[in-house]
Formats: structure tokens, C-alpha cells, sequence
């Protein structure tokens, strides 16, 4: 398997620029098209409000304001595209089927109206790789996208570092637990894998499930040429997230890969866990399935 179509989900200007640069990265590495997204809030939706006591000339007002907004942010996304697809001379187009190995990177722009995390989702469903913006960012929309790939998409999903990475995927780090959502992880990177100079698989006790020891999957990695050596790792400050970073830092990993909630997330938001730690302080680029 290889990576041929990326997705990246632009809600604006201020929370893309990083997203950008890291799909960017990704679509020249694999010579793939990346399709960047934007969805802006359907004007129509503040028609409910009129339930809400507004007056139709409220809901009217409202509805204009909702709408010049979208538009302006979609123009600004689109502005935001285009100067970095010229600064990084790709092509601008739609996808062209390729032949033998003449390949190159391409992208496209597509700015629709509608609910945000059902689009994100649907449009995954065909995407190789969604690349999202890290959720430190300002614009909660991000973590909603994330979340819709994750839950709703069955495909991988890449978090983009808060800043613009340097080249990356050649030192990869594997968090593995065991669940099913690791060995989703596991397929996930196998591309990427195959192509690394080193692969260092991370597990501890504490993050163990019921389900394969690290050294079954470095068994499995060798069936598919990969040599992956085997570390262990322990909480710090009695959190597993914060180890298992800790780790995949003193291994000098430019990309993790981990399953996401293997917990449901509703525990994880109340009580925390890897997944959210992980997500709250990862600068690293961070390929997630489940």
C-alpha cells in the first residue's frame, strides 16, 4: 500500500498554516494529490432560532451575517492555499491517473457549506491520510474533524506538530498496547515503515492490554522486512501519555504512531488518558487510527 490521496480539512487561515506545510510535506514525499478542504457553516442552520422567540428579521440579519463570515473565512483559506501551493510549485488541478512511475504532487481546493464533521468524515472514507490541524489551535473545529476521521471514517488520521515540521518519517516510534486500535495504527504505517531508517516499537506494563506482546509485533514487522527494535518505558509523573512521549523523544522519533481511544472518549474526557495527553502535547507529527 502507498499513500495517493491526502485530505486535509482547512476550517482558516489561522489554524491551517503548520496542517498545511506538514500535508504539503507528505504529498511531495509520496508524490500524492492532496484534496484541502474547507467547510463553512450552511446559513440555513440559524433558521432553527426562529423557535428561540427571534424575529424573522433577526434570523434574516443573522443569517446574512453567517454567510458574508463564511465566505469571507473561505476566501482566506483559499488565499492561504494558493500562495503555498505556488511557493512550493505544485501543480494545482484535479488528480490525473498515472502511468509507470511518472508521478508527481498535485492538490485541489474545495470550499462547501454544511455540517463540518459529517463532510470531514465522508470525504475520509476515499482519503488515504487526513492530516489535521494539532488541536492546540484556537479554532475548536479542528479537534471536531479529528474526531470525525477517527469515529466516522475507518481511515488513518495524521495530527499536524503547532509547528511546521522539518522532514520527517524516517525514525518512527510505534506506541503499542495490543488492542486493536494499535494494530490499526500498526497497517496505518506500514507505508511509512517500510521507508524509515529506524522503527523502535514503545510498550510498558501500564500501557499493556489484553492482546499481543511488543516482541509478536516485532515478529510481524520482520515478515514484512521491517526491523524494529523493542524499548520499554514507564509513566512519568504517574501518567502513561507523558512516558510514552518522553520516550519516543529520547529515541529522537519525527513521527509517532499510536491507536487513538482504545478507552471510550467519553472516559478519557472525564478522567484523561493516553490518547488526550498525547494530543494536548505532542509536537511531533502523530499518525492516529482506531
Amino acid at each position: 500500500m502507498t499513500i495517493r490521496k491526502l485530505l486535509l480539512p482547512l476550517p482558516g487561515a489561522a489554524a491551517g498554516d503548520a496542517a498545511l506545510a506538514t500535508a504539503l510535506q507528505i504529498a511531495r514525499t509520496w508524490d500524492a494529490h492532496l484534496l484541502v478542504l474547507h467547510v463553512r457553516v450552511d446559513s440555513r442552520d440559524v433558521a432553527p432560532l426562529a423557535g428561540e422567540g427571534l424575529s424573522g428579521a433577526m434570523i434574516e440579519d443573522m443569517m446574512t451575517a453567517t454567510e458574508a463570515e463564511g465566505q469571507a473565512r473561505a476566501r482566506a483559506a483559499r488565499t492561504m492555499f494558493e500562495a503555498a501551493m505556488a511557493s512550493a510549485g505544485v501543480a494545482v488541478g484535479d488528480p490525473m491517473p498515472h502511468r509507470g512511475d511518472a508521478r508527481a504532487p498535485s492538490a485541489s481546493f474545495a470550499a462547501i457549506a454544511g455540517r463540518e464533521e459529517d463532510l470531514v468524515a465522508q470525504q475520509a472514507r476515499l482519503a488515504d491520510l487526513t492530516v489535521v490541524p494539532h488541536t492546540e489551535s484556537e479554532d475548536t473545529s479542528s479537534s471536531e474533524a479529528l474526531n470525525a476521521v477517527l469515529f466516522d471514517s475507518g481511515r488513518p488520521v495524521l495530527v499536524a506538530p503547532p509547528a511546521a515540521p522539518a522532514p520527517f518519517g524516517r525514525r518512527i516510534a510505534l506506541a503499542w498496547n495490543g488492542t486493536a486500535e494499535s494494530a490499526a495504527a500498526v497497517t496505518a504505517a506500514l507505508p511509512w515503515l517500510a521507508r524509515a531508517d529506524a522503527v523502535r516499537i514503545l510498550a510498558a506494563d501500564d500501557y499493556q492490554r489484553r492482546g499481543p506482546a511488543a516482541a509478536d509485533l516485532a515478529a510481524y514487522l520482520a515478515l514484512h522486512d521491517i526491523e524494529a527494535e523493542i524499548a520499554t518505558f514507564k509513566p512519568v509523573d504517574k501518567d502513561v501519555g507523558a512516558g510514552l512521549l518522553h520516550a519516543a523523544g529520547e529515541f529522537g522519533a519525527d513521527l509517532l504512531a499510536m491507536g487513538a481511544y482504545s478507552h471510550s472518549r467519553l472516559r478519557q474526557l472525564l478522567l484523561g488518558g493516553v490518547t488526550r495527553y498525547v494530543l494536548e502535547h505532542a509536537t511531533l507529527p502523530v499518525l492516529m487510527n482506531r
